[in-house]
């Protein structure tokens, strides 16, 4: 089941993300948007649950003419259900009902299975976007919704 949920909510699964992606990255690479960040009135933030208990999240960072996809994450042992898929989809349809048409998204290259869980769904290689730098670990990525 998905429901809009507040980023407090989603501190466990934040924390879990944040510690995983440090393991890769420098942390100048790493674009890690903080509970208070994604509390602001421009984040939609949505969470997947499975017998009542949080195990995917994901948001979107709404700006005047595109919406950035930002800490997208299924725990491990709940990955390969489509949790991803639909959370990625609601929240698109939540930018559409916005009247926003695109989706901009970063993420790192190590992250593979996401990488190409994107392009199935329709998102291409973009330059970089907003205040981000190239950066040889960040691949950024943009969809017309």
């Amino acid at each position: 089941m998905l429901k809009i949920i507040e980023a407090s909510e989603a501190q466990e699964l934040i924390t879990e993300l944040d510690t995983y992606l440090q393991g890769f990255y420098p942390d100048e690479s790493n674009h890690l948007d903080s509970v208070d960040v994604l509390s602001q009135e421009n984040v939609y933030m949505m969470g997947a649950f499975m017998d009542g208990k949080l195990v995917g999240i994901g948001a979107v960072k709404v700006f005047d003419d595109y919406g950035e996809m930002k800490r997208f994450y299924v725990k491990p042992e709940f990955r390969g259900q489509g949790l991803a898929r639909m959370l990625m989809g609601e929240i698109e349809s939540h930018l559409i009902n916005l009247g926003i048409r695109e989706a901009k998204l970063e993420t790192g290259i190590y992250q593979t299975e996401a990488i190409s869980l994107y392009r199935k769904l329709g998102y291409v290689d973009c330059p970089p976007f907003g205040d981000y730098q190239p950066d040889p670990y960040c691949v950024f990525m943009g969809k017309k919704i």
